[in-house]
């Protein structure tokens, strides 16, 4: 198929750190190119494909120290897309809603994955209106707000198979990996971790919308003596950080869509122990591959039985549910479908009435 994928530009694909839905987008363009499909990736220009680039700026919007309005840039980038449409089978969309005014007028087939919360009035608003717009979801618990709207399909996210692997060797160490941000809950991690007695090391980054939060609550805590802060890392620092912890802590508070850095932890042999919020039911299984608690006393009481998970069936599970290629073929079904959809019925022959003249002949040699 030739498909388009659409990405965010505030960070590159892949991200050089931070960067969720980018990633996604990178291990998904990557898969299709390598399962034969012709994939052009409109993106910043400094990310890296093997698919086709088209870029409108040459840096993604995040490092880019001139960039005032990432708006303004993303605009530019979806009008080459809209320009460029009818090259494609199909459009996939990861950039929220922009493009919804125009592409419910376009007949070139499209699917637009919906990569963050939705339980905001504005976006319910939003997606009433254009319930018309092919959607896919990243797991079943993000559709809850707008359940009504029309679901192409529900793909979790995928990594490639051998991105991270188990290390021979644990830590000692519990893991809080992303973002420091209030529903992210590294607060809460803290405090799990000194009331269990373990270290905890955290690899996040602060956002500018989360600075307060972060001097008022998190900066406090980080100077006792169980927690090492070492800031954000990359894509080649998560091996050895997720790997050698001996669980990864996700105590969220909000209705987390996916949560890729459980399944980061899965592919390193890693348990989780998650709070009951968001898609985490659908990703940890409990018992399993760690541990679902709903408070800060059940999860100090889960980091005492986590010893009992078996790190090899964490990473079996990875390769069974959330490699990139199991992703891809899940949204090429998607795409297939869309195109089919969108194809022209076939013409029926019709067989011409017979002239007057004729009836009147057939009637007279009847």
């Amino acid at each position: 198929m030739r498909i388009a994928q659409v990405a965010p530009i505030f960070e590159s694909v892949p991200p050089k750190l931070y960067g969720g839905t980018e990633r996604v987008v990178s291990y998904l363009t990557e898969e299709l190119v390598r399962q034969g499909h012709e994939v052009t990736l409109y993106a910043s220009g400094d990310s890296r494909t093997r698919a086709r680039l088209v870029a409108t700026s040459a840096q993604a919007s995040r490092l880019d120290p001139t960039c005032v309005d990432p708006l303004a840039r993303q605009i530019v980038l979806l009008d080459r897309v809209l320009r460029d449409a009818r090259q494609y089978d199909l459009l996939h969309f990861h950039c929220d809603y922009l493009h919804f005014p125009i592409t419910r007028r376009m007949t070139v087939p499209h699917v637009t994955t919906l990569h963050g919360r939705l339980d905001i009035p504005d976006l319910i608003d939003l997606h009433r209106e254009f319930d018309d717009q092919p959607l896919v979801s990243i797991s079943r618990a993000q559709r809850q707000p707008i359940a009504g709207s029309r679901w192409a399909g529900n793909v979790h996210h995928g990594l490639p198979v051998d991105l991270l692997r188990p290390v021979a060797e644990r830590g000692d160490y519990l893991a809080v990996l992303g973002r420091i941000s209030p529903e992210k809950g590294v607060d809460r991690a803290i405090e799990i971790a000194g009331r269990a007695g373990q270290p905890l090391r955290i690899a996040a980054k602060v956002d500018p919308a989360d600075l307060q939060y972060y001097e008022q609550v998190v900066e406090p805590l980080l100077a006792q003596p169980h927690v090492d802060y070492i800031g954000e890392i990359d894509e080649t620092g998560k091996q050895e950080f997720l790997g050698r912890a001996k669980a990864l802590l996700f105590p969220i508070d909000w209705p987390e869509p996916f949560g890729l850095v459980m399944i980061e932890a899965l592919a390193c042999g890693t348990p989780v122990i998650a709070f009951r919020r968001g898609s985490v039911p659908e990703v940890i299984e409990n018992g399993k591959t760690g541990f679902v608690v709903d408070t800060i006393e059940q999860a100090v009481e889960a980091l005492a039985h986590v010893d009992a998970i078996d790190r090899r069936a964490c990473r079996a599970e990875f390769e069974r549910r959330f490699t990139s290629e199991r992703m891809a073929l899940d949204y090429v079904a998607v795409y297939r479908a869309l195109v089919e959809q969108r194809a022209p019925a076939p013409l029926v022959p019709v067989r011409p009435e017979p002239s007057a003249a004729a009836q009147i002949r057939a009637a007279q040699r009847a």
